[in-house]
């Protein structure tokens, strides 16, 4: 295997540890039988985002994840884990995605300065000139 297949198969494998999970939690919280279902639909989707490159975005629900739970924890007590755990991968989740979009925004803009226009940041303005 060379390097970049070495981080393929480990974005995937993070993805389905991480997705795993949560559907697991998620299949918790609606009872026993949907378990099974909705782990099986946390890994497929955390192998899909892996094999895609959602490396930071995996990250953000697993952030999440801890956090929420040992919030629920701390606020709510031990029987709550799984359901401040679910809810903080949602928001963790959510907040991944509003991160990365500024974070790829700031670095085209970034890039869009180096490339050169020397005409300043009135010519990239979306108001008119008249």
């Amino acid at each position: 295997m060379n390097r970049s297949s070495t981080k393929a198969w480990f974005d995937v494998l993070f993805g389905v540890v991480v997705m795993g999970t949560v559907g697991t939690l998620i299949g918790t919280i609606l009872g026993g039988s949907p378990v099974p279902l909705a782990s099986a639909l946390g890994v497929a989707l955390g192998a899909v985002v892996g094999l895609l490159g959602g490396r930071r975005f995996l990250a953000s629900i697993l952030v999440g994840t801890v956090l929420g739970g040992l919030l629920a924890w701390l606020v709510a007590g031990f029987d709550k884990i799984s359901f401040g755990a679910g809810a903080g991968a949602a928001m963790g989740g959510f907040l991944g995605v509003q991160i990365s979009m500024l974070l790829d925004g700031r670095a085209a803009r970034s890039v869009g300065a180096v490339d050169g226009s020397d005409e300043g940041p009135a010519a990239r303005s979306t108001v008119t000139k008249s």
